[in-house]
């Protein structure tokens, strides 16, 4: 059976970015097309629009707080039920809000339209709600995964026979060290084919990517250096599998096999707030290799979209010395006290 990346749950996560722009969004195109109902002429129509998003953009964001801080409650409901709460919520909001309005002498107060607003407001979250559940339809969990796992599996086929090469060269002179090499090696690969659909502990990603890079050494020896800054992290958070070592065969690729000198590799994790944010970074400018297509570049920012939809972004700071990556990845491990 084919795990899911995500629940099945038809509720959306409310404390996701994309999430909050596509409810916005939508509230919006509603009352856009309210507006364009009920404007006589279209020279009325952007006024219209105006007022009604007087009236709509407090209860979005009102319902959208309410949403969001009880998220987890939510997808303990069933499906239906949970539907039914978010519906109604929006409903029982506007009504309070017409009433609020008529108290204060905007409105005029009658029943019908308190009773008006509430159907509209349900209805648009009724809207809403049937969007995300066609959305999470659309992106199937079993298309998201096949993807997943075809990117995962994309490690470079030179990469294997130079580190083959490698073990070749030690197992008569240092046994010893080649099959400590072999069994880095199968972890790498182990790591390779995991299910897509879990992801890991950061310090397992760090060990596995210390042990890319020490494979790397056995061929180009001092050639390679690396600095790593790894303090007060959270080695527990869970992130996707595989996300340094493409980058890291990128930078060593790339920036240390060009140079007959060889180069260093920076590798910087840092937690700011609820950000975690990961650089690698290395020599630029070296010539020899013909620069990539940056296919683990577009392989990682299809992960990270799969993942975490707008809350995760990799940029790129290309320099005439430097090239480095930017990471940033939410944080939801609470730091230590």
């Amino acid at each position: 059976m084919i795990r899911q990346i995500q629940a099945v749950h038809p509720l959306p996560d409310w404390r996701n970015l994309g999430v909050v722009l596509r409810v916005l969004l939508g509230g919006n195109a509603l009352a856009l097309g309210a507006a364009l109902l009920q404007s006589p002429d279209l020279r009325g129509w952007p006024w219209r629009f105006v007022e009604l998003s007087a009236l709509v953009e407090p209860l979005l964001l009102i319902s959208l707080g309410i949403v969001a801080g009880a998220r987890d409650v939510l997808w303990k409901l069933p499906p239906r039920a949970a539907q039914a709460t978010v519906v109604g919520l929006a409903a029982g909001l506007a009504a309070l809000q017409s009433d609020l309005w008529a108290w204060i002498g905007l409105d005029q107060g009658t029943p019908w339209e308190s009773l008006r607003a509430a159907l509209i407001a349900g209805g648009g979250a009724a809207l809403l709600l049937a969007y995300f559940d066609l959305r999470l339809r659309a992106i199937s969990p079993s298309m998201s995964e096949a993807r997943l796992s075809a990117l995962n599996a994309r490690i470079r086929p030179h990469f294997l026979f130079n580190s083959l090469n490698a073990v070749l060269s030690l197992i008569r002179a240092e046994p010893r060290r080649a099959e400590e090499a072999l069994e880095s090696l199968s972890d790498l690969f182990r790591a390779a084919l995991r299910d897509p659909a879990e992801r890991v502990p950061l310090s397992d990603e760090i060990a596995l990517a210390r042990q890319y890079l020490d494979l790397e050494r056995l061929r180009l020896g001092e050639r390679l250096h690396v600095r790593w800054e790894v303090a007060d992290l959270p080695l527990d958070e869970a992130i996707p599998p595989l996300m340094l070592q493409p980058l890291l065969e990128n930078a060593v690729y790339h920036g240390i096999e060009p140079r007959p000198q060889g180069g260093t590799i920076d590798i910087a994790f840092s937690r700011r707030a609820d950000e975690l944010l990961i650089v690698i970074a290395n020599p630029a400018g070296g010539g020899g290799h013909a620069r990539g297509n940056h296919m683990a570049v577009a392989n990682i920012r299809e992960r990270l979209a799969l993942y975490y939809d707008l809350e995760a972004r990799l940029d790129i700071e290309e320099g005439t010395d430097v090239y480095r990556v930017l990471i940033h990845l939410p944080c939801r491990t609470r730091p230590q006290p």
